[in-house]
């Protein structure tokens, strides 16, 4: 099923893995012990850049799939909402539950890019920075499920 929309989200998922890599010492950090404020500064920016990849993700398949390209005032939260959801032309991409995840990190990014770097918080980021790996592993096997043809398991 749409092979070119599949091939473009699996190098995205590559290149998601490659950020996660990238952070992979600073994260095993912060495991141990909260970040400097130059370090959550860099988490900030990961996650940030965490979420734009599967916004991308998400993005192509709205566009590609759903014949969508949806770019009103709040065309971030509809599309991560339209993901969960069926359509004409396809299955939900990602069960309700995983869509509630990435709801906190679509609100990251708007505090992200709103926000002085000096009012980030650890305690409003650190569970998506320590959860970034576990997300990503979920949104891998809820696409590897979409694109096979099977629906997500709604009680996720």
């Amino acid at each position: 099923m749409w092979p070119e929309t599949k091939s473009r989200a699996e190098l995205e998922l590559s290149l998601l893995r490659r950020e996660l890599e990238e952070y992979r010492d600073l994260i095993e950090k912060v495991h141990q012990a909260e970040p400097s404020k130059i370090e959550l500064a860099a988490l900030a920016a990961f996650v940030h850049a965490y979420y734009t990849g599967i916004e991308s993700i998400f993005k192509r398949i709205a566009t590609e799939v759903d014949g969508d390209s949806s770019d009103g005032g709040r065309w971030h939260s509809d599309l991560l909402r339209s993901m969960a959801q069926p359509t004409e032309k396809r299955k939900a991409v990602v069960s309700i539950g995983l869509r509630h995840v990435l709801g906190k990190y679509l609100e990251f990014r708007h505090v992200f890019r709103h926000a002085y770097n000096f009012e980030l918080k650890w305690s409003r980021m650190g569970d998506l920075v320590l959860d970034a790996e576990e997300v990503l592993n979920r949104l891998e096997a809820e696409l590897r499920s979409f694109f096979s043809g099977d629906a997500p398991d709604e009680a996720s």
